[in-house]
């Protein structure tokens, strides 16, 4: 099934018998059951005021085709957002806009601008019952009842179909640069990290990779105030390089996309914690014998975990980031662990509670309930 129109996605969603599973470009590893539903039909620009920095975009819109548009103005997606096709392996398909929504992928500037769910004014979205609903605009104002906006952002697809975004675009500044620093292990590179984020230096990049031990510290804007930061954090941190323009925006792109862990099955882990809590989690891990890599960004919140062996040590990590009050989230994995590991970490009983409800005032006929958790 591949809808052109809202209209036919409300036609096709109200008639549906059988679960259905929802897909844009297939880039996230989600295993999906029932019909394939493609939201690949409802693309293209629907407005773009340059001026306002607005853009409003069908749903299915591969995002490289939201980028070159923006590009074409000098404007972007401030928020970032990730190509997973190397990293989980996950065949031609093109990312899309709605996918990118719906699990709310934000890269390494979350830390200074952001989550996808920040720079979205409004959505338009077809739910379990087949009923056209909207919420938000093409500017950020309150809501009263359900704030939609925000709650189908990171909700997989679980709660309806996306037709339509409305997204705040920012411009791309005119200097960016870098900070590497190498040699360190997670724990003096965290540290470093964290102190840069509490300066007054509007760092927009955190990071640690830990296969080639480099600590990175990003900052964008004018091209005097971007040398004068640089400068400023050099002196408290230190650096053994500054790679600046194109340099640095490769070095974030490979943050962004995790390119470290492509090219490969090893199970590998998404992880939320606090900052300083990351290498906590990663002493814990090297306590119990568990044989990692890791990269972090976010100063050190979001950890990209590649674990050694097949089994993808759900039990152990999971209860370390429990203590730690994190979440875990299944990215890669062989078929086996991807059937008896769930991917995303088990909630809380209250939040479960609340998870189950909306799914039943959304989806009331479980359309979306089986495994069919993604736009893609």
């Amino acid at each position: 099934m591949r809808p052109s129109t809202e209209a036919e996605l409300a036609e096709l969603l109200a008639g549906a018998t059988a679960p259905l599973a929802v897909r844009g470009g297939g880039t996230r590893g989600v295993p999906v059951v029932g019909e394939v539903l493609e939201t690949g039909g409802l693309s293209g620009v629907h407005l773009y005021e340059p001026g306002a920095l607005t853009l409003v975009v069908g749903a299915g819109t591969p995002l490289e085709e939201v980028e070159a548009v923006l590009a074409e103005k000098g404007q972007r997606l401030a928020f970032e957002p990730m190509d997973h096709r190397a990293l989980l392996a996950s065949g031609p398909g093109a990312p899309t806009i709605g996918g990118v929504v719906a699990a709310n992928v934000s890269g390494p500037r979350r830390v200074q601008a952001g989550a996808a769910r920040d720079h979205l004014l409004g959505v338009r979205f077809v739910d379990g019952a087949g009923r056209v609903l909207r919420n938000g605009g093409r500017v950020m104002k309150n809501v009263t009842g359900y704030d939609l906006v925000k709650l189908m952002a990171g909700s997989w697809g679980t709660l309806g179909v996306l037709s339509e975004v409305s997204l705040k675009v920012l411009a791309v500044p005119q200097a960016e640069a870098t900070l590497v620093l190498r040699g360190q292990g997670a724990a003096a590179a965290v540290a470093d990290l964290c102190r840069a984020m509490g300066t007054p230096w509007d760092v927009s990049g955190a990071a640690w990779r830990g296969p080639s031990a480099e600590r990175l510290i990003r900052v964008e804007g004018l091209s005097g105030s971007v040398a004068y930061r640089a400068g400023r954090l050099r002196d408290l941190l230190g650096a053994d390089e500054v790679l600046e323009g194109p340099e640095s925006a490769a070095l974030w792109a490979a943050v962004r996309d995790v390119s470290d862990f492509a090219g490969s099955m090893a199970p590998l882990w998404r992880v939320s914690v606090k900052p300083t809590d990351g290498p906590v989690l990663l002493a814990a891990l090297e306590e119990a014998g568990v044989g990692h890599a890791a990269v972090c960004d976010w100063s050190g919140g979001l950890l990209w975990l590649q674990l050694e062996g097949a089994a993808p040590r759900a039990e152990l990590l999971r209860a370390e980031v429990d203590r730690l009050g994190g979440h875990a989230t299944l990215m890669r994995a062989g078929a086996e662990a991807r059937a008896a590991v769930p991917m995303f970490h088990p909630q809380p009983p209250a939040l479960a509670a609340l998870a189950r409800g909306l799914r039943e005032r959304f989806d009331p006929r479980g359309l979306f309930a089986q495994g069919a958790m993604a736009h893609g």
